[in-house]
């Protein structure tokens, strides 16, 4: 049985991940520059666990080995660009949700790239959760459609982090989560850098006021957040962790009210309970045997 630990981890990571959108809304950085910045950052501070852990399993880790970590990288420097642009176009609450709605392709990317199937349990409780999607869905459409633009640009974005999180299931091989997601980190924000000088993005010195959002992406959704969420992929099903993650746009909501008085619709809380349920759902008891280290 999976222990209660890794689940109070993953909700760590979702909570983590959730202050993302509030820190993005803030800054007034270039989003090109702040992921790139963001994931470079979060690299160097991470670089002496993956020192340790490369020096722990030379005999066993292959230099060659990183060469898995280029497409998951390429993905994740797409998915920060189009997070940053549509976080900013958008309600907290709109764009957590919607640039997590992952359960909408997890199911067949992760047949594609991990080979894992989808059990019934998940399938229910993804049903469960994206009634209330289309719920939220529904109720935002019925206010004048303000943030279509932004939440189109974050339902690209989540397709996007939806690729990430198959492609880490599929890797979760790796000897130690630090020898993936550091060299992913480094990575991604050399193409969003590679990215910036190509369309010419104007750099300059940041004050005060930026650095201080750039380190709190940097530590709190990103060092802490993200690693959260790689480690539950290691141990828990795919489609699990995606599900849960949709509670990151409950606590961006509750953040937004209280910093930017952003007040949720009437619609937001019958969507949120059914959300809440699906992820319950999806996580309670599995009937199935545990997972090995190979997909099956």
């Amino acid at each position: 049985m999976v222990s209660s630990m890794i689940y109070a981890r993953l909700v760590l990571g979702v909570f983590s991940c959730s202050t993302a959108v509030i820190f993005i809304k803030l800054s007034t950085l270039h989003p090109v520059l702040l992921a790139s910045y963001r994931t470079l950052l979060a690299a160097l501070v991470l670089s002496p666990l993956f020192v340790l852990h490369w020096r722990r399993h030379l005999s066993t880790f292959a230099a060659g080995e990183l060469r898995r970590c280029v497409l998951p990288a390429l993905v994740l420097a797409v998915h920060f660009i189009s997070w940053n642009v549509g976080a900013r176009l958008t309600a907290a609450a709109n764009a957590s949700l919607i640039v997590n709605l992952a359960p909408l392709a997890m199911p067949f990317l992760l047949y594609f790239l991990a080979h894992e199937r989808v059990t019934r349990r998940e399938v229910g409780g993804t049903l469960v959760a994206l009634l209330g999607v289309l719920v939220l869905t529904g109720g935002d459409l019925a206010t004048g459609g303000e943030n279509v633009r932004g939440n189109l640009i974050s339902f690209a974005s989540m397709l996007c982090f939806a690729g990430y999180l198959a492609l880490g299931r599929g890797n979760r091989a790796f000897p130690s989560i630090w020898l993936y997601v550091v060299p992913i980190y480094a990575l991604t924000g050399l193409f969003c850098l590679a990215y910036a000088f190509l369309t010419q993005v104007p750099f300059a010195p940041l004050p005060f006021r930026e650095w201080a959002w750039l380190l709190a992406l940097v530590f709190v959704p990103t060092v802490i957040g993200h690693t959260a969420l790689n480690h539950a992929l290691k141990h828990l099903r795919g489609q699990i962790v995606s599900i849960v993650n949709l509670g990151q746009f409950f606590f961006a909501g509750l953040m937004a009210l209280f910093l930017f008085a952003e007040w949720p619709a009437a619609i937001f809380y019958p969507g949120c309970a059914l959300i809440l349920a699906g992820a319950w759902l999806a996580t309670r008891r599995p009937n199935h045997p545990p997972l090995t280290d190979s997909p099956t």
